[in-house]
C-alpha cells in the first residue's frame, strides 16, 4: 500500500502544482500574457515602420516561447499520465494479491486482534497498532486518526509497553517473523 499511497500523492501534488512547479494553468496563462504583449509590440512596431528584420525576430521569439511552454506542459501531462498508469498497475496488483491471500489475511487479522486483546489495548491503541503494522509513519497515523502527532506517538508507546516490545520493528516482527517463505523457495 505504501507504493500506492506514494503514487497517489505524487499525482495529486503534480496536478495541483504542489510539486514545486507551477500548475499547467499558470504556464498557459503566462504564455497567453507573453503572446499578448509580443503581439501588441508587433502591431505597434509595424505601424511605426520598424525594420522587417526586427519584426521577424520578434515573431520568431514569440513562436519559441509558445513552443517551449507547450513542450513543458505536455511533458508534465505525460508524467502525470505515467504516474496514473503506475498507480492503476499498483492498485491492480494489490487487489490481485489481496484476493489470492484473503483467507490468510483474515486469519492473520484475527490473530493480531486476539493478541491486541491479550495485551489489553484500548480501541485507540489497537487502531494505532494496526496502522503501524501497515507501515504508516506516526505523522500519517496522526493524520488518519485526526489527532496530534504527539498523541499518536504516546499511543504507539503504549502499544509497545503493553506488548513488552521495544518499538515498531519488534511489533512487526512479533506478528510476521514466523511467516514462512512460499514452498517453492523453502529449499533454496
Amino acid at each position: 500500500m505504501t507504493v500506492i499511497r506514494h503514487l497517489r500523492y505524487e499525482i495529486v501534488e503534480m496536478a495541483d502544482g504542489n510539486d514545486g512547479d507551477p500548475p499547467a494553468w499558470w504556464w498557459l496563462a503566462s504564455l497567453g500574457g507573453v503572446i499578448l504583449l509580443i503581439a501588441i509590440d508587433l502591431v505597434l512596431d509595424a505601424r511605426s515602420g520598424t525594420n522587417p528584420i526586427h519584426l521577424t525576430l520578434e515573431t520568431l521569439a514569440m513562436i519559441a516561447v509558445v513552443a517551449v511552454t507547450l513542450a513543458m506542459v505536455r511533458r508534465r501531462e505525460a508524467r502525470i499520465g505515467v504516474l496514473a498508469r503506475d498507480l492503476d498497475k499498483s492498485r491492480a496488483e494489490a487487489t490481485r494479491w489481496r484476493s489470492e491471500a484473503e483467507q490468510a489475511l483474515r486469519g492473520l487479522g484475527e490473530a493480531i486482534d486476539l493478541q491486541f486483546e491479550r495485551w489489553e489495548l484500548t480501541p485507540a491503541e489497537r487502531e494505532v497498532g494496526l496502522l503501524l503494522l501497515k507501515g504508516l509513519s506516526l505523522k500519517e497515523v496522526a493524520k488518519v486518526r485526526s489527532t496530534s502527532e504527539r498523541t499518536a506517538r504516546d499511543q504507539a508507546r503504549a502499544v509497545y509497553r503493553k506488548g513488552g516490545l521495544s518499538g515498531r520493528s519488534e511489533l512487526s516482527a512479533f506478528f510476521l517473523e514466523d511467516l514462512l517463505l512460499p514452498s517453492s523457495q523453502q529449499g533454496a
